[in-house]
């Protein structure tokens, strides 16, 4: 059976794909799912070749599909709090949390890896669901604070294994060995600014 080619997928505005899509095809995907409206690769290779080299090399992952929920403005602080029910006074510039996204009634709209980019300014990294309508919504319901909802112009990646540390280190030189658990650091790879957390 041949190949399919992916490239011969409609897009539009309920299903995109990844910046890093491309590049993709030239690894032959061998599935997708849709996730956060995009299209996911889901593998490579076989399963256990996969498993194997989480477990003992490097992988690289595309989850630009993981959209980053912008939270920013005067009040951003305060309206990033309204979403989550943990307390992220103790979240520094700089640092990441695990958080709950939650309805009135305690019900979990998303769970996503909030990250402090500044004093008003997080980034939730969304696991699928429409949370950024959730946002506007709850914004409707707070027409005092001054905050901007929007999803940010970034594309996640993940380095994962044994031997990430040693890619990144390559990639971004030692600096990149001092980052704390759940921490991130700014970086700059041919030109292009990037942010690299360790939360794996």
């Amino acid at each position: 059976m041949p190949e399919f080619d992916m490239n011969m997928v409609q897009r539009g505005a309920r299903n995109r794909r990844t910046p890093y899509h491309e590049a993709e095809q030239r690894y032959g995907p061998l599935g997708y799912t849709v996730y956060n409206h995009m299209y996911f690769p889901i593998r490579f290779d076989s399963f256990e070749n996969e498993f194997d080299a989480l477990l003992n090399d490097v992988t690289v992952w595309d989850v630009s599909v993981e959209r980053c929920l912008e939270i920013g403005g005067p009040d951003g602080f305060r309206f990033a709090q309204l979403m989550t029910p943990r307390d992220l006074s103790v979240c520094a510039v700089g640092q990441a949390k695990y958080v709950l996204v939650v309805d009135g009634d305690g019900g979990i709209i998303n769970d996503p890896v909030l990250t402090r980019m500044d004093e008003n300014t997080f980034w939730f990294a969304l696991a699928s669901s429409d949370a950024l309508l959730w946002a506007r919504g709850l914004r409707n319901a707070h027409p005092d604070l001054d905050v901007t909802i929007r999803e940010a112009d970034v594309a996640p990646m993940q380095i994962q294994g044994p031997k990430s540390k040693d890619l990144m280190r390559d990639l971004v030189g030692d600096d990149v060995l001092d980052i704390k658990y759940y921490f991130f650091k700014e970086f700059v790879i041919q030109d292009i600014p990037v942010v690299v957390t360790r939360t794996g």
